[in-house]
């Protein structure tokens, strides 16, 4: 009978030197402590956005981990004009021994805004699956009530062509402008609310992609493509498209969200879908469009104005840039305020195209320009001359 061979096997030694071992006051915490919560807890939202890409500033002791082709790393913060506290720190120097600390936080104020709806990766897709579903029930329900059949013909040809041309505001918007904006902010917070933003424009511009669809199946004539015509040639349609354009063509990242919330919304967007399409479709036996445009109308009235405002009321009241901020964003209104009121006003024959006329277009668009103006007051900033045009 064989004896079994005894094998000597080296046997851990513990030194309190392995990851995890140290016990300090923090240790079954179960939240980061390495940022200022906006309020007396810090929320969800929070840990999973502030910080996700470091700021060298505060802790990242190596320096950015990637870098563009012209050397530069990370999030720039001059990709803006406007500037927040402490955004003209240079980076700590590092060196051995330096330690990899930082600045406290916040490292500049940059970091102190934060998106007041909390919008991170589930949030985004958990509320514009909702608004989808709510739409396609709202949709069906017409479809089978045989709700499209009460419309006023003149309503139809409306709708196919100008309803229809508004979807190309979206998807510029959406893909050229926030999109773009998105990845030029100078933290994750930033970069998140202008992410689900840039989602809102083009879930709103498949949503009446779609809806163009569904009308030309259930309404014989409707001409599905009929808004190209009008977005390329229709003479109302060239003072917001020339205006769109300029929009996605604007490098400053800043610039741009001010430039299309703050200004175009509210006088030609809101103006358009608030003023126009929902006052005029239910006059017109149309029931339906009011739900598609009023979902895209909550998006950016109750969530992307909501984060805008306090985004700009920050560097409007910077306690080191505020004057410059102010004086930025003044300049920002006399070069985008004229562009957006001779939008508006190129759209104004549209008023006159319904049976059933909606409200006169110039009381319309003082609305607009009243609600442009609370806009500003709440960021702290005056009422630009330029509004009276």
């Amino acid at each position: 009978m064989t004896t079994p061979t005894t094998r000597s096997v080296p046997q851990p030694v513990f030194t309190d030197a392995e990851a995890g071992a140290k016990v300090f006051p923090d240790s079954t915490s179960r939240q980061y402590n390495y940022f200022k919560p906006a309020k007396r807890r810090q929320t969800h939202y929070e840990d999973v956005t502030v910080e996700v890409q470091p700021d060298p500033r505060h802790y990242l002791s190596q320096g950015w981990l990637y870098s563009f082709a012209d050397g530069r790393g990370g999030y720039p913060l001059d990709w803006t004009v406007l500037k927040a506290w402490g955004s003209d720190r240079p980076e700590p120097k590092r060196f051995p021994g330096s330690g990899g600390k930082g600045y406290d936080w916040p490292a500049h104020g940059w970091h102190e805004f934060r998106d007041p709806n909390e919008e991170w990766e589930l949030t985004m897709y958990r509320y514009n699956a909702n608004v989808v579903r709510q739409l396609n029930a709202n949709i069906d329900a017409a479809r089978q009530a045989k709700a499209f059949a009460q419309w006023n013909p003149n309503w139809v040809r409306f709708v196919e062509r100008n309803v229809g041309a508004w979807m190309h505001v979206d998807h510029g918007l959406g893909l050229y402008l926030f999109a773009n904006a998105n990845r030029r902010g100078p933290t994750n917070m930033h970069n998140t609310a202008i992410a689900v933003n840039s989602m809102h424009r083009i879930r709103a511009a498949q949503d009446l992609a779609l809806y163009s669809l569904t009308l030309t199946e259930e309404i014989d004539g409707f001409d599905g493509a009929a808004h190209l015509e009008a977005w390329n040639s229709d003479p109302a349609w060239q003072g917001v498209r020339e205006c769109a354009e300029q929009l996605t063509a604007t490098d400053d990242w800043a610039e741009a969200i001010f430039a299309a919330n703050v200004v175009f919304e509210p006088l030609v967007g809101e103006l358009f879908r608030s003023h126009l399409v929902q006052q005029a479709a239910p006059r017109n036996g149309d029931y339906v469009t009011p739900t598609v445009v009023g979902a895209e109308e909550y998006d950016f009235a109750e969530r992307d104005l909501r984060y805008t405002i306090p985004l700009l009321r920050l560097l409007a009241d910077d306690r080191e840039f505020a004057e410059h901020n102010k004086a930025t964003m003044a300049g920002w209104l006399a070069a985008w305020v004229p562009r957006a009121i001779a939008a508006a006003r190129t759209l104004q024959p549209l008023w006159s195209q319904p049976d059933a006329l909606p409200p006169r277009f110039e009381d319309g668009l003082d609305a607009a320009k009243s609600r442009f103006g609370g806009i500003l007051a709440d960021i702290s900033l005056d009422t630009p001359k330029e509004l009276s045009a």
